[in-house]
Parts: C-alpha cells; structure tokens; sequence
C-alpha cells in the first residue's frame, strides 16, 4: 500500500506565503515525477508544478515566479512553495505521485498515487 499525506494548507490572506508538503509512504520501490494540482470550486483540475526525479521542474503559466516546487528524495516528499498569493489560488490542492511499489516479492508496473487533498484559501 501507499500512501500520500499532505500538509500546510490554510487560509492566507492576499500577499501571503504558505508551504505545502506531501510525504509518500508504504512499500515503495521508486518514486519519479512529483506533480502538485489544484481544483477550484466548478473548475476542472488542473496542473500547478512537476518535479521529476531528477529535479527537472515545469510550471503553470499562472504561478511562475511565485511557486516553487522542490524534493526531498530521502523523504519522499515534496513541497510547494507559495508566495505572492492570490485570491484566485484558493482551490484544494493534490499531491500526486508517479511510483512503483512493491508487490509482495515483485514490482509493480508504475501508478499514479493521489493524496487526499488540503484546502488553500486566499482573501482579499
């Protein structure tokens, strides 16, 4: 089993900052891209910022030069810095996974594991 725990959302007023962490854990055999997503209220899911794990990293037009996405590979997790917030950033936000995990003595085929989501809220 495997699973995606995410932290650091909240409510934030506009110009403000908040970090959110995802934590991959169970029988993991390899993690490779790290994607953060977002779903505002009536809108499609949509893709916020990759990591690869090789540190490549790519962006949604709409948060280049205020989210930084970065690894931890020793912890399998991954963060999401934000600043400069905006009150169209509210929307709950996934972490997802693209790993390979141990099935009893094999490995299996790659997976896309989701987290549960946390709540990102910007005023104005």
């Amino acid at each position: 089993q495997v699973q995606l725990v995410e932290s650091g959302g909240g409510l934030v007023q506009a110009g403000g900052s908040l970090r959110l962490a995802c934590t991959v854990s169970g029988s993991i055999f390899s993690i490779n891209a790290m994607t953060w997503y977002r779903q505002a209220p009536g809108k499609r899911r949509e893709l916020v910022a990759k990591i690869t794990s090789g540190g490549s990293t790519n962006y949604a037009d709409s948060v280049k030069g205020r989210f930084t996405i970065s690894r931890d590979n020793a912890k399998n997790t991954v963060y999401l810095q934000m600043i400069s917030l905006k009150p169209e950033d509210t929307a709950v936000y996934y972490c997802n996974a693209d790993a390979r995990a141990f099935d009893g003595w094999r490995v299996g085929d790659p997976h896309d594991y989701w987290g549960q989501g946390t709540q990102v809220t910007v005023s104005s």
